[in-house]
């Protein structure tokens, strides 16, 4: 099988490229490394931060080079209380929490011909859950909202969480969900928590990025030798 491991930041994806040795691949101003694992293909690859970036990423991975599920990792903020930096959540379905067209009477996320709410796959969901239960992790599921903002205020985490009952916010994971739903390809998104989304959030999102990307990394291999 092909699969895509997608992150936004090279830290996400450098866990992956410390463990093998990849062909690289330059394309559309960016770089796709290739690799075996488990009698998989694997295609490796980072974004770069926002949903345009994601979006087309996904996009290459999926056409390009033929990926048939994609594997989203990295870190988000946490949204909703009792979520604590380093706990492991994966999303059920994905929202975007910028896109905003009420005034001309529809909700928060919408957009004519998209679902506002794209569901994750529900047979790697699956998966994710049996390999945290082999290595006794928890595991989190939740809404996972998307925008091109880093959210570091109060007042905004309040209201995306209010708003769409959301878990966690970040700034990918939602557009590539929209990739995957339209390709019908299997989309998996597991974030670890590196910040709480408030005032103090740009702090701890510097101390904590590396160590919750490389959380991340490691569990999604474990994963892979399950699929």
């Amino acid at each position: 099988m092909k699969i895509a491991i997608l992150g936004a930041m090279p830290e996400e994806i450098e866990p992956f490229l410390d463990e093998f040795e990849c062909e690289k691949i330059d394309y559309a101003n960016n770089s796709f490394y290739i690799t075996n694992f488990k009698n998989h293909e694997l295609i490796i690859a980072y974004s770069k931060i926002g949903k345009v970036n994601s979006t087309l990423t996904a996009t290459i991975m999926i056409e390009k080079f033929k990926a048939q599920i994609l594997l989203f990792t990295g870190v988000a903020g946490a949204l909703k209380e009792g979520l604590k930096i380093g706990d492991i959540l994966y999303a059920t379905s994905v929202v975007q929490h910028d896109l905003d067209i009420t005034a001309f009477g529809h909700p928060y996320g919408f957009v004519p011909g998209s679902p506002i709410f794209v569901e994750t796959d529900k047979k790697l969901n699956e998966i994710a859950l049996k390999t945290a239960k082999n290595l006794g992790l928890n595991i989190t599921p939740g809404i996972i909202a998307s925008g091109d903002q880093f959210i570091n205020s109060n007042e905004k985490k309040e209201w995306i969480k209010t708003t769409f009952n959301a878990s966690a916010a970040e700034m990918e994971g939602a557009s590539v969900g929209q990739v995957c739903h339209a390709l019908n390809v299997g989309y998996f998104l597991m974030r670890s928590i590196s910040d709480e989304a408030c005032e103090s959030a740009e702090f701890d999102f510097d101390d904590f990025m590396v160590e919750s990307a490389k959380k991340s990394a490691e569990f999604m291999l474990k994963m892979i030798e399950n699929l």
